[in-house]
């Protein structure tokens, strides 16, 4: 079973050797290699064997996550080579280039969920049906997830009482394998489980909430209902029970997203290129202030793309605290603060970038479910 971070205590921390001359071990393995990036800390332990053990520990690795970002997921499809996908992160405070790959997928697959660093990437099989796997692309772990055959995935989440990932799931009457024939309605998957998804009920979960987006707030899910303009549905993950709060009335293109320990909602005027963005500044009172009105510099924006052939993507992201909207247009991606001015703007090749669901948050921790997985495996298809 996996262990959540704030639920471990920490091991103690007894200096064996010393790793550097001249400095203290706890310098060296928590102030130095707890602050690098996983690429980079995976590169240390070739270093020698002392770093390889210090940074192979449990207490080492959970609290190396601790300090990881919570990063925009973003892909991009295609290069000058072959057709293949990247999943990409945006780190606004990186000085080299700040649109970091973590992982290169076979062309089929995309993200669809993310939860501490793990990732449910879908596809298409030959037959037109959707499938699911896990996977952590840093550690490259990869396991198919067969049980979720026929179900979407509205998300995903960690279950405190029992340290458990778990997915959060619709089923259609036409699903042939339903828990004791339990028809349409919730279920839920527990990651690493021989049982099938458990039925919780017949929540009433509009058909498109598979392809909004999901904000994790004080241990419940929660997403904007676009046809009910007025209302978040709201997953305490804990009690795996559903309820509903007062939404503010937005227009135009609109989302949800997670800021700062609340939620925003944020929506999209076509016509006059604002982004109002709403704020929920008291959670038990339902209160919610729009805070920001962003007039996008389309000038500035329109002078950066390469192709007149895409439809504009709007997402609010948060960064330090600070809000900002992540614009993409095909091959291009630009970064614009709260004021409506282009901070930066991006380009890879060939690709074309497109902002996914979630946010990934880089683990090197070992999760055991991914070994009790039937298919499991390390550097498979479909990474390359």
């Amino acid at each position: 079973m996996s262990s959540h971070p704030a639920t471990m205590a920490e091991a103690t921390r007894t200096p064996s050797k010393i790793l550097h001359r001249g400095l203290p071990d706890e310098i060296v393995i928590w102030e130095i290699l707890l602050r690098l990036p996983p690429e980079s800390v995976l590169r240390c332990r070739a270093v020698c064997r002392a770093w390889r053990l210090a940074t192979s520990t449990r207490d080492f690795l959970l609290a190396h996550h601790r300090r990881q970002p919570s990063l925009p997921i973003i892909c991009g499809y295609g290069d000058s080579f072959a057709y293949r996908e990247y999943i990409l992160v945006f780190d606004h405070r990186a000085a080299d280039g700040q649109l970091q790959c973590v992982a290169r997928v076979d062309d089929t697959f995309s993200p669809h969920a993310s939860c501490d660093g793990i990732l449910i990437l879908s596809k298409y099989d030959i037959s037109g049906a959707l499938v699911f796997s896990v996977c952590n692309p840093v550690t490259r772990q990869h396991a198919p997830l067969r049980q979720l055959s026929g179900f979407s995935i509205l998300g995903m989440y960690l279950h405190q009482p029992t340290c458990e990932y778990r997915l959060l799931l619709r089923g259609e009457s036409t699903v042939e394998h339903l828990q004791n024939n339990a028809g349409s309605g919730c279920y839920v998957f527990a990651l690493g489980s021989d049982q099938p998804p458990r039925y919780i009920g017949t929540q009433e979960t509009p058909f498109s909430l598979s392809r909004r987006s999901t904000a994790l707030v004080r241990d419940s899910l929660h997403w904007y209902l676009v046809e009910q303009r007025q209302l978040v549905l709201v997953f305490d993950t804990t009690s795996e029970s559903f309820r509903h709060m007062r939404a503010p009335v937005v227009s135009g293109n609109s989302d949800i997203f997670e800021m700062d320990g609340t939620l925003g909602i944020y929506s999209r005027d076509h016509a006059t290129r604002n982004v109002d963005i709403w704020v929920l500044h008291n959670y038990e009172g339902e209160v919610w202030d729009c805070k920001y009105r962003v007039k996008l510099p389309v000038v500035e924006i329109s002078g950066q793309l390469q192709s007149p052939h895409y439809s504009w993507d709007v997402r609010v992201v948060l960064a330090d605290s600070d809000v900002h909207l992540m614009v993409t247009y095909g091959k291009c991606l630009c970064y614009v603060d709260t004021d409506g001015k282009l901070v930066a703007s991006f380009h890879r090749g060939r690709q074309i970038l497109h902002v996914c669901q979630g946010q990934l948050k880089q683990t090197l921790v070992q999760h055991n479910f991914f070994t009790a997985l039937q298919g499991y495996s390390v550097n498979p298809c479909p990474f390359v």
